[in-house]
């Protein structure tokens, strides 16, 4: 079990962290793991750029990625950046990043928060990241008075859904999610 109560009779052993039970021999080994959740700098952007890379390759999309160090610099860093960067750290490895923004329910007249982008390394994944991720979110959500966290998952991605319900997220079944981009955004502006 993760957290600062376990059933396992050490609930006197120091939680840093997530904890990873791994066994070994037929005895209980635990490792403590301590995962950092930061705010991204500039001096990030190379690594972010990277992850970015790293997650259009896990999703087939490799070629899709127009993202350069000036235009991450440019919407996460400047003065009339809307959009927000997180790290997250395993140790003092950089394993992950996550990428959002608020965003606004008319309904319930508050902010929400939308995640555009969660990518945790594949040598990381169930090491409970993804999860600190989503829990740093929802309290920031929460500390900020928003009515709602939000995201999209890609279909196909069994793993992340799973995650997902896990923690009590619920489909949007009855919306679907359209967009303009590229030349079709630039034509219809121009109509």
């Amino acid at each position: 079990m993760v957290g600062n109560r376990r059933n396992d009779g050490l609930d006197d052993f120091p939680v840093a962290g997530e904890i990873v039970y791994e066994t070994i021999w037929n005895r209980k080994v635990y490792i403590l793991t301590k995962i950092t959740i930061r705010n991204a700098v500039p001096e990030d952007t190379g690594l972010i750029l990277h992850l970015i890379t790293e997650l259009a390759r896990f999703e087939n999309a490799e070629q899709s990625v127009k993202a350069t160090g000036d235009s991450l610099l440019e919407s996460l860093f400047s003065d009339k950046a809307t959009a927000k960067c997180l790290i997250c750290m395993l140790g003092e490895k950089p394993i992950g990043f996550a990428v959002y923004f608020y965003n606004y329910s008319t309904w319930l007249g508050k902010n929400g928060i939308y995640l555009e982008d969660l990518y945790i390394t594949p040598e990381s994944r169930n090491s409970g990241a993804g999860k600190a991720v989503l829990k740093y979110l929802a309290q920031l959500a929460i500390t900020e008075g928003c009515g709602r966290f939000e995201w999209s998952v890609l279909d196909w991605n069994e793993p992340a859904i799973k995650l997902y319900e896990s923690i009590g997220a619920a489909p949007q079944n009855e919306w679907v999610l359209y967009r303009l981009e590229g030349d079709r955004l630039k034509e219809f502006s121009n109509n």
